[in-house]
């Protein structure tokens, strides 16, 4: 568990450590050939105490820590800013409270439906507990990669990469956006919380097919797509073609018997319904000639 200590300013033992060496060379001057032995030994203890007090000094920056332990055992951390005065026997170890950024390998990995594809993340993270990143995991740095690429690995595998392979699927890699990076931020912190990590944001940077699929999956999108389009213009064509014989109909500007109706059903069909502009042709005689 973090513990967090508050070491007192470390201002004070920089003014007496300087102190302690301009009193130590001022003793070695003065006397010069006079010197005795306790004024060297005066001297030495002078000299010892300002580079004790000075080995207790650190510098902590912004959002910046350090560990201390005493003879291997965990004794806090300190998060205060600027020169601080520890306990000259700590070992101190530095850690930064930061934000990173890291960009995941592009993986190749099946989809739930089988389908191998190319997927990639961007993870944004920080150590919220430094005694679990600093003692419970051998390299924190490297555990949140390897377990990073673990989670992305894990999340393609449980997904279909879009609607077109699992119809019934509720989110699809592809189109769930902000449900797929939620699922993988929530699997992240599940995974990191052990090294003390929290993720402030988890995003899928890379979705593609793999190349010996991603052509014919293409082909397989065009033709969706142009399924959807020719649905969406018969739908409509249809509506125009209701529409026209309804209000023919209603204001009575010609009568049409049956034939004539499906002749003129056809043509409005092809003409809405077709690739290329059409061609008309003007007939000159009466309407049955």
């Amino acid at each position: 568990m973090e513990k967090i200590i508050k070491p007192v300013s470390g201002f004070l033992a920089l003014l007496v450590a300087l102190v302690s060496f301009v009193l130590a060379a001022y003793l070695f001057i003065s006397k010069g050939d006079g010197i005795t032995g306790s004024i060297v030994l005066i001297a030495v203890l002078l000299i010892l105490l300002g580079i004790f007090l000075l080995k207790g000094l650190i510098v902590v920056n912004p959002n910046h820590s350090r560990i201390c332990t005493f003879f291997g055992k965990y004794v806090g951390t300190v998060k205060e800013n600027g020169l601080l005065f520890v306990n000259p026997l700590y070992t101190t170890i530095k850690m930064s409270l930061r934000l990173h950024n890291m960009e995941s390998t592009r993986l190749k990995v099946n989809d739930k439906m089988g389908n191998p594809i190319e997927i990639a993340a961007v993870i944004v993270w920080k150590v919220s507990d430094t005694y679990k990143a600093g003692f419970e995991v051998s390299d924190y740095m490297e555990y949140v990669k390897l377990q990073s690429e673990s989670a992305v690995r894990h999340l393609a595998t449980t997904c279909p990469y879009d609607h077109m392979e699992d119809e019934n699927a509720s989110i699809t890699l592809r189109d769930g956006a902000d449900k797929v990076n939620q699922l993988l931020e929530d699997e992240l912190n599940e995974r990191l919380q052990p090294a003390g990590i929290i993720i402030s944001e988890a995003r899928i940077s890379h979705l593609a097919y793999s190349a010996e699929i991603a052509s014919a999956m293409l082909q397989r999108q065009q033709a969706t797509a142009v399924v959807a389009a020719r649905h969406k213009i018969v739908e409509g064509a249809v509506s125009m073609v209701e529409m026209a014989l309804e209000q023919l109909s209603k204001k009575q500007i010609v009568e049409l018997d049956n034939e004539r109706k499906a002749a003129m059903v056809s043509n409005l069909m092809v003409v809405l319904c077709g690739d290329k502009a059409a061609s008309p042709v003007l007939n000159t005689g009466t309407l049955y000639n």
